[in-house]
């Protein structure tokens, strides 16, 4: 049995809560109770989340024994901090357990309790300057889904705790295990933690129904030339009613903001499989391989080949 304590407290982030379902998930996948989940917090009893209602929890006590801490951020860190009681209890508490984690901003009440000293964090993307500014000591990488220092986790956004427990539940039960209860919870896939938090279609923010469509259309045809023609009749509206759309929505032409879908396509097909470049550029859209590699130093500023060797 392996026991998981999420650590909680007043206005606590309330989506921390369904990194819990992940565990859940993993037990019924494994046909047996393999992960024990346990909701804590100082006190003990009913305790208020961001969202208004209460969650009912057990007091820490010295006594726990508990192989993986979870602990939940608020929404506003440098406003709520962490109490000197939860400090003191990571302090003396946190060492003894296989792992400890920070979920989105729970990285801050890590870094009051000194377990993210001179280690690698990261935490949600408005906040990691001020995790920056607060812990000089800590390598803060604020484009990370999540990292892992040894026994101490960090994530960034809320769901991208989702995706920390799932890669804990790959590390416990291995590659399948996770694959399957990924499915299960209908996640697109297992992002790893060193994929970027930024979402091509986040930064391009279309606003009206009629971009996010071609935009959605665009994303699943990037194998395809797509003109800008095919595009707009895919959407039922004239190529230059697109292109408008497409430059006061976005700020980009429709080649470019397409350019950046194919990057993003690659990136990811290069850091999730095992897949040449040659069948990567193709899948993505690019003309060849050497297409791709121009494309990618003029957007990231490496070739390709360095997400995978680690050379640029």
């Amino acid at each position: 049995m392996h026991r998981v304590g999420l650590l909680i407290s007043d206005h606590f982030q309330v989506l921390g809560l369904s990194t819990l379902s992940i565990f859940e998930f993993a037990n019924q996948v494994t046909g047996e109770p393999f992960y024990d989940c346990t909701v804590y917090s100082e006190r003990g009893g009913s305790v208020k989340s961001s969202y208004g209602f209460g969650v009912d929890s057990q007091p820490i006590s010295p006594d726990i024994d508990i192989d993986t801490w979870l602990v939940a951020g608020v929404l506003t860190p440098l406003e709520l901090p962490a109490s000197p009681g939860i400090i003191d209890f990571l302090q003396t508490h946190a060492s003894r357990a296989r792992r400890v984690a920070g979920i989105c901003t729970g990285a801050f009440v890590l870094g009051q309790a000194g377990l993210l000293s001179e280690r690698r964090a990261t935490t949600h993307w408005m906040h990691a300057q001020s995790l920056k500014t607060l812990h000089p000591t800590t390598r803060v990488e604020e484009d990370r889904i999540f990292i892992i220092d040894d026994p101490v986790w960090t994530s960034a956004g809320l769901t991208a705790g989702l995706d920390m427990t799932l890669g804990m539940v790959e590390k416990d039960l291995g590659a399948e295990v996770a694959r399957t209860v990924a499915h299960l919870l209908v996640m697109h896939h297992r992002r790893s933690g060193g994929q970027t938090q930024h979402s091509e279609m986040l930064m391009l923010s279309p606003r009206s129904d009629r971009l996010q469509s071609a935009l959605e259309y665009a994303r699943n045809n990037l194998n395809k030339a797509l003109t800008i023609e095919e595009i707009a009749d895919a959407v039922h509206v004239s190529a230059r009613q697109l292109s408008r759309l497409f430059r006061s929505e976005t700020g980009k032409s429709p080649a470019k903001a397409i350019e950046g879908l194919r990057l993003e396509n690659a990136r990811l097909l290069i850091e999730q499989s095992r897949l040449s470049m040659e069948v990567i550029a193709r899948e993505s859209g690019f003309r060849d391989r050497r297409h791709m590699r121009e494309v990618f130093i003029r957007g990231y500023g490496v070739p390709p080949q360095s997400l995978r060797t680690g050379k640029a």
